[in-house]
């Protein structure tokens, strides 16, 4: 008697599939960049049809921009939920751990920020998340005790200890030999310092 084959397409509830679909897009843009984003390879790796993208994120875009906004959630740390005199600790050694301070997280980085020019949607997330990722920094900076006489203007600071972060990000990226996590947050630290005095 033959066997009955399974099914091709196993049901998932919306949010499930929405996480599958993103956990594929991501694991294909840490691996091979964004040329491992397309619609076909997502959808063989997940083993869905094409028009699921489309129903869950809209457009190719949309899933970018999905994926953005989760990778953002994922590496950032909630500083709004710590105390005060904790936040830029909790930021530096955050970021710079391994969960987030990876080859594979900071590959799928890179992939997405390539693609922010060219993908309203993407763009769009960039914006809203790097805004928020901004107040966040200065509120953290602000509340830091400084040098008798020196007055801090948080929010250019936090631009560009975010400038730094990133930077050290993308030459772990390319060598982590050549910028491991301690040297990374080290370097952090050194410039808050100076700018705090």
């Amino acid at each position: 008697m033959p066997r009955a084959s399974a099914p091709r397409f196993t049901r998932m509830t919306s949010e499930d599939r929405r996480a599958q679909l993103m956990d594929v897009a991501l694991a294909g843009l840490a691996k091979g960049g964004i040329q491992e984003f397309t619609v076909d390879r997502i959808c063989q790796a997940a083993g869905v049809s094409r028009g699921l993208i489309l129903h869950h994120f809209g457009s190719m875009g949309g899933l970018l921009a999905a994926v953005y906004a989760r990778l953002y959630r994922e590496t950032t740390p909630n500083l709004a939920s710590l105390p005060t005199d904790l936040r830029l600790d909790a930021l530096i050694d955050g970021t710079f751990a391994p969960k987030a301070f990876n080859r594979d997280t900071l590959n799928a980085w890179v992939a997405l920020w390539g693609q922010i020019a060219n993908t309203p949607k993407l763009r769009e997330e960039h914006r809203r998340q790097y805004a928020t990722y901004v107040e966040d920094v200065s509120a953290a900076i602000a509340a830091l005790p400084t040098a008798p006489g020196r007055d801090i203007d948080a929010r250019p600071l936090a631009k560009s200890l975010i400038c730094l972060i990133d930077g050290l990000c993308l030459q772990h990226c390319l060598d982590p030999e050549a910028m491991p996590a301690e040297a990374a947050k080290e370097a952090c630290r050194t410039f808050l310092a100076a700018q705090l005095g």
